[in-house]
Order: C-alpha cells, then sequence, then structure tokens
C-alpha cells in the first residue's frame, strides 16, 4: 500500500518550513556577505598583508577557542525542545532552555581560563608574538562570552528565524562603519580587534534580549535552581550534549586549523594571503551552515510527528536542494574567485586564486552532507558525525605534515581531500541508518 496523502503533505509542508527558514537567513547572511566583503577590502587594503595575516591569525585562534570552549546548547534545546513545544511543555521547556544559558556561562569561564593557560604559559613555546599577546587574550576572551548558543537555539525552537536574522544583521553592519571609521582615522591590528570584541559582546546581549521575550513566561531566572531536575527530565542529555561539543571542536580544528598552520609553518603575510582566499570559500561554508541551523529543527520535529515515508521524502527533497545549490556556488568560485580575490585585497593577495579552488572544492563536499547530521542526530546515532569529522582531522593533519613545505595551495588541496574522505564516511553512515529505519517499518 502507499503512503497516505496526508503523511506525504506532512512532508510538503515540512519542506515549505525549511524554505521559509533558509529564506531568512539568506535575507540576513546575504546582507552580511555584502557587508563582510567590504569591510574585509577595508581591512586587507589598510592593514596590508602583514598586519592582515596578524589580524587573521588571531581572529582565527579566538575562533577555534569558541568551538572548543563553548556547547552546542542550541542543538540540545532544539533536539530536546522539540518534543516539548509541540506537546505544549512549556515549563520543562523553560528548565531546559535555562540549564543551556548554564552551560554557556560555564563554558565561557572555562573557556578564559584555558586561553590564559595557552597565551601566558606556554606562549614562548608556541612562538607567539609578544606584541599581540595581551590583545590577542582580550580578543579570544570577549568572543567566548559573546557566544550566545542557548538563546540561538531559543529563537530556532520557536520558529523565529526572522528575530534572528534582524539580531545578525547588526555584526555586520557595525563591522562594516567600525572598518570605515578605523580605516578613516588610522588602521592597526589593535583598533580592529577592540572594534569586533565590542561589537560581539553588544549583539550578544541584543540576541539574550530578544530570545528571552520571545521565551515568555516560560524562561524564569528561577529555573537556574532546578538544574537537577532538568538532567532528570532527559535522560541521555549529557551524553549528547558532550559529544556534540566534541564534534564542534573538531570542527574548528576543521576551519581553522589550516590556516594556523600556514601562519605558523609559512608565516603572517601566506596566512593572509589563505585567509582571504578562504574567507571567500567559506560563503559556501554559510550556505551549508545555514542549511542546517534551518534543517535541523525540521528535522528533529518531522522525526517526532512524521512517518517513515514522509521523513525519508523530506530528505530526498532538500538533497536535490542541496545538489543544485552546490554545483552552482562551486562554478561561481572558480569563476569569479580570482578576479574578488585581487578586487578586495589588490595584487599582494591575487595570487589565492589558485588555494581558492580547492577550497571550494572542500566546501562542496561539506554542503553535500549537510542532511547527515541532523538525520543522525534525529535517529538517535549521535557519535557518527563525530566519527566523520575526526577521520577528516586526521587526513588532513597528516596531509599538512606531509605537503606544507609545498605552499599555501597544496594546504589547500590537503582540506579538500578531508572533506571528501569526511564526506564518503557520513554518506555510508546516513545510508546504512536511512535503511534499517525503512526496514524496522516493515
Amino acid at each position: 500500500m502507499g503512503e497516505p496523502a496526508e503523511n506525504l503533505e506532512h512532508a510538503d509542508a515540512g519542506f515549505r518550513r525549511v524554505l521559509k527558514n533558509i529564506g531568512w537567513l539568506l535575507g540576513g547572511k546575504g546582507f552580511g556577505a555584502v557587508c563582510s566583503l567590504v569591510y574585509l577590502a577595508i581591512q586587507a587594503r589598510s592593514l596590508g598583508i602583514k598586519d592582515f595575516g596578524h589580524f587573521s591569525l588571531i581572529f582565527g585562534t579566538a575562533q577555534a577557542f569558541v568551538a572548543i570552549a563553548g556547547f552546542q546548547t542550541w542543538q540540545t534545546i532544539v533536539r530536546f525542545g522539540a518534543p516539548l513545544t509541540v506537546s505544549g511543555a512549556w515549563d520543562r521547556f523553560g528548565r531546559l532552555a535555562v540549564l543551556g544559558a548554564l552551560i554557556d556561562f560555564s563554558g565561557a569561564i572555562g573557556g578564559c581560563l584555558l586561553a590564559a593557560i595557552v597565551f601566558y604559559v606556554f606562549g614562548a613555546a608556541l612562538d607567539l608574538n609578544p606584541a599581540y599577546i595581551d590583545p590577542a587574550f582580550l580578543f579570544v576572551c570577549a568572543l567566548i562570552w559573546a557566544r550566545g548558543s542557548a538563546a540561538v537555539g531559543i529563537l530556532r525552537v520557536l520558529d523565529r528565524y526572522d528575530l534572528a536574522v534582524w539580531v545578525g544583521a547588526v555584526t555586520p553592519a557595525a563591522r562594516l562603519g567600525a572598518a570605515v571609521a578605523i580605516w578613516l582615522s588610522g588602521a592597526s591590528v589593535e583598533r580592529f580587534l577592540l572594534a569586533w570584541a565590542v561589537i560581539e559582546i553588544a549583539t550578544a546581549l541584543l540576541l539574550w534580549l530578544v530570545a528571552w521575550r520571545a521565551g515568555g513566561t516560560a524562561l524564569r531566572l528561577s529555573h537556574a535552581m532546578d538544574w537537577r531536575t532538568t538532567l532528570a527530565e532527559h535522560p541521555g542529555i549529557v551524553r549528547f550534549l558532550g559529544i556534540n561539543s566534541l564534534s564542534t571542536s573538531v570542527v574548528a580544528v576543521l576551519q581553522q586549523g589550516p590556516l594556523l598552520a600556514v601562519g605558523y609553518f609559512l608565516g603572517t603575510s601566506a596566512a593572509g594571503v589563505y585567509r582571504i582566499a578562504d574567507q571567500l570559500a567559506k560563503g559556501l561554508s554559510k550556505l551549508t551552515t545555514l542549511i542546517a541551523q534551518s534543517l535541523y529543527p525540521e528535522v528533529n520535529r518531522q522525526r517526532h510527528s512524521a512517518s517513515g515515508e514522509a521523513f525519508r521524502k523530506l530528505i530526498r527533497q532538500i538533497n536535490v536542494m542541496v545538489l543544485v545549490a552546490g554545483v552552482s556556488v562551486v562554478a561561481l568560485s572558480t569563476l569569479l574567485g580570482p578576479q574578488l580575490l585581487g578586487l578586495i585585497g589588490g595584487g599582494a593577495f591575487a595570487r589565492g586564486g589558485a588555494i581558492l579552488i580547492p577550497l571550494s572544492l572542500g566546501a562542496a563536499f561539506e554542503l553535500a552532507s549537510v542532511t547527515y547530521e541532523p538525520v543522525l542526530h534525529a535517529s538517535g546515532h549521535t557519535i557518527y558525525p563525530l566519527y566523520g569529522r575526526l577521520l577528516a582531522v586526521g587526513a588532513i593533519a597528516l596531509g599538512i605534515v606531509l605537503f606544507v613545505d609545498h605552499g599555501p595551495v597544496a594546504v589547500g588541496w590537503v582540506v579538500a581531500g578531508g572533506m571528501a574522505a569526511s564526506y564518503a564516511a557520513l554518506s555510508a553512515m546516513c545510508y546504512f541508518v536511512l535503511r534499517e529505519m525503512a526496514a524496522g517499518e516493515e
């Protein structure tokens, strides 16, 4: 017998919600992408290739610390909060959201302590530039405290992507304004770091204000005392949070490790060129991220409220959309990337065009696997994405050791190879999980 029409309509409704959420995020990210290209050009041209390399390495280090020290509380809130919002258990949802905020707070404290140890105890051993240790440490701490993962989770599980987009637009707009002001008044690495830190903190405060208002009476500070109750209400939440956060740390190594390796082995100027190319390639990675952010709540919602066939139909629809997007964006990056690099950074950065091609290819493999993590999480296989990412980290680390002497272009191809290996492994995992789900329904 065929699947009832109402169940397949359920999948179509879910796909429409995914498209709506992607539309909101694309609007915000599109605005942010335009702003980021402009302020990136201002930074590169006003700082010069060497100082831009210093800024890039500090920024990459900060992002790595944010991911390593932070917890993916937004995914935890969505994963365990989606069934609560469907059933109307708002008091339990409020306790879960506040627990997420407490976890973020604890992670920020731990992250700052870890940064202090790395910068001030091992700074000399890591050959860190003494002139930038203090500003880099303060910048890292600012970004760690500005993460706001739980607030993002609250807005996403409540399907308020519109609010998240409006708040998210503040950061690129403010960065653009700050970049122009710094350019006109005299550019320096320290001024850009200070401006970026203040903007991140201000945006995080605004994000929490919006999320708290969206949560209504479900969010109360008194829930902070009920953290033991919340843990008892959600068996498996600690394991899910731990595995997911470890997976995020691995992603940070994937995203920032090659840049830091280029800076360490090949120098700050090479890092500046790599950063420009990486930033353009990350346009595709950002597309991957926003699609994943749109998928995650809907996949979890469908897993709890739709039939197996409707769930698989949703995944098929999304995969077709991702395939078209991936091919289109990679083609554009390859054709227009070198010209954009020269336009943004000038002649000194134009040689990054050769780096952009493998980095775009690696980002395409990442985009192709965008449905895998939400599906594997929703089906109870939280650890599988971690295995795929660890495979990529191992392949990239080995490749960098073997080929870094051949320059930044070789590092770019190493990244592409690592992402291809991860894609192949995750594809196999997802195939067997979906086949197992189908067999269980027969």
